[in-house]
């Protein structure tokens, strides 16, 4: 009989990656909770939203009840958790939803799955997982050498990574306090299909596409590590599958790039595809840095390649070519996402359909 996984914020842009690789490439059911905040799209889960294999469930990790419930129903293998507020600038300008969701969420959802826990019998306890999903930011800023790894100490910098390294820090007491079998990762910054258009790489594909402003923070030479999103939902399944309980795994793309590396890689790509707009570098404009920019991030995954085999299967070229065309072909999830459509049809037919 298949397992199934919890996937909490499954209809977000990493959780909608792993949902939709996972019902295609194992035999595992997938129960997806999502709060539907203006970042989680259902239009993302269409290519599962009919597979046999496939439930959504629409609900707030903050809720204890609907966390209880929902547990008890799905009697789940394994919980997958990547629900949260995930936007640093909009962690700056409103940090208690970031608060509420990040940590307050994350502790009652912990408390939710550990009551459930407690209930299975010895086999099941022991091969059940609480997959914890968290990024690099934790970490704080680098100089221009080295790179973050299990090792490093905590120190973040913004309202958001706060708020995810006190949910890294609750999942670690819960398993030292309470015994509950627990892995996390720590990724670097994500990119590809399906990304809301508030990130970097969306927001300059369909800013270039429309011959908008491509706005680059500061002097645009802060650094970033990018990891393909379905190279990370291969890590996920790879650390839920074979990483040790209670150990910490860094997932990272190996392909540090400044932001106006980025940028410029990203104009010469619509110079080629959509050539209507060239030359598309002519729209890029400075503007001025956000509060507590962090310099750089770099990840060193060695880890996870050596203990677990995971190896990436895109570079940032491939994975951005492939971003690129996603965009051009998919104006009708574009148009949904910037318009606000998609939550006017969850109102009207997802929750009629008693599905939500």
């Amino acid at each position: 009989m298949s397992k199934t996984i919890l996937v909490t914020g499954g209809a977000g842009f990493i959780g909608s990656a792993v949902v939709r690789q996972w019902i295609a490439e194992t035999d595992w059911r997938i129960v997806c909770v999502d709060k539907l905040t203006y970042a989680g799209n259902l239009a993302s889960l269409a290519p599962v939203q009919s597979h046999a294999r496939f439930r959504f469930v629409r609900a707030d990790i903050a809720d204890a009840a609907a966390m209880q419930t929902l547990m008890a129903e799905t009697q789940p293998a394994a919980v997958v958790h990547l629900a949260a507020e995930s936007h640093v600038d909009r962690s700056i300008t409103g940090p208690g939803e970031f608060i509420q969701t990040n940590v307050v969420g994350t502790y009652v959802l912990l408390e939710a799955v550990r009551a459930y826990w407690l209930t299975l019998d010895e086999t099941a306890k022991a091969a059940f997982r609480f997959h914890h999903v968290s990024t690099d930011e934790v970490y704080g800023t680098l100089g221009d050498d080295g790179a973050f790894d299990e090792n490093t100490a905590y120190a973040p910098n913004s309202p958001y990574s706060a708020s995810k390294a006190g949910s890294d820090h609750l999942v670690r007491a819960w398993h030292h306090t309470y015994g509950l079998p627990v892995v996390t990762t720590n990724c670097s910054n994500n990119y590809g299909p399906y990304h809301f258009p508030e990130k970097l790489i969306p927001l300059m594909i369909l800013n270039g596409l429309a011959g908008k402003p491509l706005p680059v923070y500061g002097d645009g030479l802060n650094v970033r590590d990018w990891l393909f999103v379905e190279d990370h939902a291969r890590a996920i399944r790879a650390v839920l599958e074979r990483g040790q309980v209670g150990e910490t795994y860094c997932v990272g793309g190996r392909a540090e790039r400044t932001n106006l590396d980025v940028v410029t890689t990203l104009c010469t790509l619509l110079d080629e595809l959509h050539p209507a707009g060239a030359p598309h570098a002519q729209l890029i404009t400075y503007v001025k840095d956000r509060p507590g920019h962090d310099r750089r991030y770099a990840i060193d995954c060695t880890k996870l390649e050596t203990e677990l085999g995971w190896q990436q299967q895109e570079t940032f070229e491939t994975g951005l070519r492939q971003t690129v065309q996603w965009y051009l072909h998919s104006k009708d999830w574009v148009e949904g996402v910037t318009s606000g459509h998609y939550r006017d049809w969850i109102d009207t037919n997802y929750a009629a359909r008693g599905q939500a």
